[in-house]
């Protein structure tokens, strides 16, 4: 029998953490996340990742797991998010996937290519080999030791190229090759049913600048200047997360502090823009609950009550 996992997905300040963390309190679950920022040890204030408080209400898995210098791509995500799952079936809880990054959640719902781990001295030799070659060179490079991967490429799709080059190197096989003998499923064990916040636009983006001043005053940009204090490469995930550019031009002196929020605003309206289209085509689960209205600051209790009946009507009784 295939065992129960809600999925909640919605853009980013849309009331995903607040609700989560009611139907774990409610319902006796975990709440694991799909936020691939959230990830990230340095990023827990412009990341809105759960604070103290939440945490001991009810227990949260893959926060703030990673250091800024190591990437998580989805496939690295899904296998320890289905770790985290089974430890909640384990314990008798409800495993809740929340958060916005909707490559992740396909990933879960719907299977991946398992492509195997990369060890960190041949990305940074991969990395330091295409600045020495150059975009054309790298792609001349590849294309003599993997020309399939290569005729798929570009020149400018640096990250791919960075990527066949990895796996090339770890393996010894095509990436092409290994994209056609290891494809994983969807997890034929586990029952996915999602809850899809999409707020009215008005009203997702006054919250999301409110979240933005309140991040500001909750001590972003301190945040930011321990980031930059690493010596991280900029072109990491980490040091692309909505604010930390922005930010980063004001700690350098490139905008006034005023431009520097009023842009990082407009990148999380773009955001949440994106993750709103992407949700329309990507559906989180069999079974879906659309929330047109959804929470910001409170939830009511007729909104909790109309949640917690769809779970229980769509998700098996076995988790609760």
């Amino acid at each position: 029998m295939s065992k129960p996992v809600l999925v909640l997905a919605g853009p980013t300040a849309s009331g995903k953490s607040g609700l989560a963390l009611a139907i774990a309190e409610a319902m006796t679950g975990v709440v694991i996340n799909a936020d691939s920022m959230q990830v990230y040890r340095e990023l827990a204030v412009l990341t809105a990742r759960p604070g103290a408080a939440a945490l001991a209400r009810a227990p949260h898995r893959l926060y703030g797991m990673l250091p800024a210098d190591e990437p998580c791509s989805a496939g690295g995500w899904r296998k320890m998010a289905l770790g985290e799952i089974a430890a909640a079936h384990a314990t008798g809880r409800l495993a809740i996937v929340t958060g916005g990054s909707g490559l992740y959640i396909q990933a879960l719902v719907e299977g991946i290519v398992a492509l195997p781990e990369v060890p960190r001295e041949i990305r940074e030799s991969a990395r330091a080999l295409f600045e020495k070659l150059g975009a054309e060179g790298f792609h001349a490079a590849l294309a003599a030791r993997d020309p399939v991967m290569a005729g798929r490429l570009r020149p400018r799709d640096r990250q791919r190229l960075i990527r066949a080059w990895e796996v090339l190197e770890t393996t010894g096989e095509s990436l092409a090759a290994l994209q056609e003998e290891r494809s994983e499923g969807p997890p034929a064990h586990l029952d996915f049913v999602g809850i899809l916040l999409e707020p009215p636009r008005g009203e997702l983006y006054a919250a999301i600048e409110r979240r933005l001043d309140a991040m500001i005053a909750a001590g972003a940009i301190a945040e930011v200047a321990s980031l930059l204090a690493l010596g991280l490469d900029p072109r990491l995930p980490a040091m692309k997360a909505v604010g930390v550019p922005e930010l980063a031009s004001y700690l350098h002196g490139e905008l006034s502090l005023e431009a520097a929020v009023r842009r990082a605003k407009q990148a999380t309206r773009r955001l949440a823009k994106r993750q709103l289209t992407w949700f329309r085509h990507h559906r989180p689960g069999r079974e879906i609950l659309i929330v047109k209205d959804a929470p910001f600051a409170q939830l009511s209790e007729s909104f909790k009550e109309r949640i917690f009946n769809f779970i229980r009507q769509n998700l098996l009784t076995e988790a609760h």
